[in-house]
């Protein structure tokens, strides 16, 4: 077959986003924090861009006349002249000498002068489960070879304070035999806290009882063997394993009970991570006010300075006008696109406001069943746009803090009509919460429960919903007198 060049015409229909609409989409999907950074970072190269910062206010007209007055009086003795002729005569003794002798001494040589705390006790890093093993191995009398491998499992202990690394992976990586691997592991594992270094929650317990000194005593026996029966409460099946009475293995669970799983827990540098709200909702005799939260971010407007400059183009260059052209223009876009996307968020808020209104009257469970579709077709949008809206967006009201999904669940039919998943759920909750826990309720008593108030599921809905709310099952929900 030959090869050779021709020219076509084809006809074809394609979607191509424009860079103005690719920003508009990156900025309304954007949370709180990124949003500030975003706009923080285009802030420093954009030079269009300034940030509105509060203007001072205005002096009053008798405030500037008695400072000008002020001024007038200060200047009638001391011409420009004279000050500079005197400055050359003025010494340093001089200076502090006149500082001292009118009761303004700034106290720079003075010994009741108060010291501020130095920037190394302020920037201080808080001791981590890393940080507190390696002090305890350099204060152990270990060789220099079992510390060089106690480093190494230090290094592979997770947040929760277990070693994440098998003896062979730690021999592999320290060139060393097995056996010196297990005595440094043994050596780790009796450092401060109890439980450190463990591989499994039945070896951290059994560490935390060595320390103890409960050693082959009932409360080892049965974390060694009976873990799955005290996680059932089968406590007269144990009692009659191990030959003793019911107290016994009460007395003996409530010693588990008070131990510590995760031992590196108060040794956590993850700092705490705080929602900020992008929306606020507050009652008024009116209605509800929607309130678009903008603290944190900069206010930004274009620059006078270089509008000016734009707009004689003539005293520019080639290059500086083309770079002042794309300037301006990413600016313009990026104004344009934070004004979009604050009135997509109003508008889809007030629009769940309109759906979901009987909640923010009266709580979760009426809680009106909702999806993206809804609000898509109530504002005209495509519901990837809501999607987008609702993403990792967070709306405070006088119920709580809620994120903008928590008002889209499925429905459930009901005998009164469809019914929301998400009240059903608190529903369960509150029911389970109210049971006698020396009788918990089953699954199928939940469901017959729910029928009483028109809400008719099946009983692996309930499960299923159970789980998802994290409740165990009820027989291990049952507890003793």
């Amino acid at each position: 077959m030959a090869l050779e060049s021709r020219l076509e015409l084809k006809l074809s229909q394609k979607l191509i986003l424009t860079p103005q609409l690719q920003l508009a989409i990156k900025l309304l999907q954007m949370p709180q924090l990124e949003l500030s950074q975003a706009l923080t970072q285009e802030l420093t190269e954009n030079p269009f861009l300034d940030e509105v910062v509060e203007e001072k206010e205005e002096l009053s007209r008798e405030e500037i006349e008695n400072l000008e007055g002020r001024a007038e009086a200060d200047d009638t003795e001391a011409p420009l002249e004279k000050l500079i002729s005197n400055l050359g005569e003025y010494g340093a003794q001089e200076y502090f000498d006149e500082r001292g002798s009118d009761g303004r001494d700034l106290g720079y040589f003075t010994s009741g002068m108060v010291e501020r705390p130095s920037f190394e006790q302020a920037a201080q890093k808080e001791t981590d489960i890393c940080d507190h093993l390696l002090w305890q191995l350099r204060m152990s009398d270990a060789g220099e070879e079992v510390r060089e491998i106690a480093e190494i499992i230090i290094g592979n202990i997770d947040e929760n304070g277990y070693l994440r690394a098998t003896n062979e992976e730690i021999a592999q990586a320290a060139a060393v035999g097995v056996e010196k691997v297990r005595t440094a592991v043994e050596l780790v594992q009796g450092f401060d806290p109890p439980g450190i270094a463990a591989r499994d929650l039945r070896e951290c317990l059994l560490l935390q009882l060595k320390a103890l000194n409960l050693g082959g005593s009932l409360v080892e026996q049965i974390v060694l063997g009976n873990m799955e029966e005290i996680e059932k409460k089968r406590y007269s099946h144990l009692a009659k394993q191990h030959g003793v009475t019911v107290e016994s293995i009460m007395g003996a669970i409530s010693i588990i009970e008070g131990l510590e799983p995760k031992p590196a827990r108060n040794f956590s540098s993850l700092a705490p991570s705080y929602i900020v709200p992008d929306v606020s909702l507050v009652k008024t005799e009116d209605g509800y006010q929607i309130i678009l939260n903008d603290e944190g971010l900069p206010r930004l407007r274009l620059n006078h300075y270089y509008r000016k400059l734009f707009l004689s183009k003539n005293s520019l260059t080639k290059e500086e006008r083309l770079f002042v052209e794309e300037k301006l223009r990413s600016a313009v876009w990026l104004l344009k696109s934070l004004d979009q996307r604050n009135r997509t968020i109003y508008r889809v808020t007030e629009s769940i406001l309109n759906f979901q209104k009987d909640f923010f009257d009266r709580g979760v469970a009426d809680l009106k069943p909702l999806n993206l579709r809804d609000i898509a077709l109530s504002l005209g949008m495509h519901e990837s746009t809501i999607s987008r809206v609702t993403s990792n967006k967070y709306l405070s009201c006088s119920h709580g803090l809620f994120s903008f999904r928590f008002f889209f669940s499925s429905a459930l039919q009901g005998a009164s009509g469809a019914v929301s998943s998400t009240s059903v759920k608190d529903l369960i909750r509150k029911i389970i919460l109210e049971e006698n826990n020396r009788k918990p309720l089953s699954d199928q008593k939940i469901v017959e429960l729910l029928k009483t108030r028109n809400i008719v599921i099946a009983r692996r809905t309930v499960a299923k919903y159970r789980e998802e709310l994290r409740i165990p099952p009820q027989g291990r929900r049952k507890t003793r007198d």
